[in-house]
């Protein structure tokens, strides 16, 4: 059973994370910030994990700590639900077409967190959301699911399209990461020995 449930209270922020790595990609987020929870719900679709994150956050400042802690929680539900890591594929990669803009990735569940951001937007705002934020809940995923991650825009013109590639484009390089191969059942995908 590869699941895992987080809850992480800090003086800003309340949240609540579950996850099953073997779902169909079913999911229930509710953070008050409309634009992230569509973001968190082509997350768990496209990588058939599915999720039910809720969070309450102090968004009267900023919608910054909200997302920036759902990123902290879900990585550490990642790293809890992966367990040993015995059996899974390691690595991913996706490049995603989505109208005007590609975004490819590329992953791996090495416990050694490295973000690579090649991603940059026309605009400030998506509505009333900070695309700079985008970065940062990748930021905070890679670091506390010990995610070496790559996020390189190939081209895009449009704001939206671009911040939903990214998140299609992790969420199937995640799928390929975290699936179980069947060459390798029980075993560690590393030389070393760990992960």
């Amino acid at each position: 059973m590869r699941k895992a449930t987080i809850t992480r209270k800090t003086a800003e922020t309340e949240i609540s994370v579950e996850i099953d790595l073997d779902g169909t990609g079913r999911y229930r987020n509710v953070t008050g910030v409309g634009f992230f929870d569509h973001m968190l719900d082509q997350l768990s679709r496209h990588s058939l994990i599915d999720m039910t994150i809720t969070a309450a956050g102090d968004l009267h400042i900023d919608d910054h700590h909200t997302i920036e802690d759902t990123g902290i929680a879900l990585g550490q539900a990642l790293v809890q639900a992966l367990g040993d890591k015995k059996g899974i594929r390691r690595y991913g990669h996706f490049a995603l077409a989505m109208d005007d803009t590609q975004v490819a990735t590329a992953l791996d569940l090495s416990a050694r967190p490295f973000l690579v951001w090649n991603v940059d937007f026309p605009t400030q705002k998506i509505g009333t959301f900070d695309t700079e934020l985008v970065r940062e809940f990748f930021q905070a995923l890679s670091t506390n699911g010990g995610i070496t991650l790559h996020v390189d825009k190939v081209h895009g013109i449009n704001s939206h399209h671009i911040a939903e590639a990214a998140f299609k484009s992790v969420a199937r390089a995640l799928r390929m990461a975290v699936e179980i191969d069947p060459r390798m059942a029980g075993v560690l995908p590393s030389t070393k020995g760990a992960l």
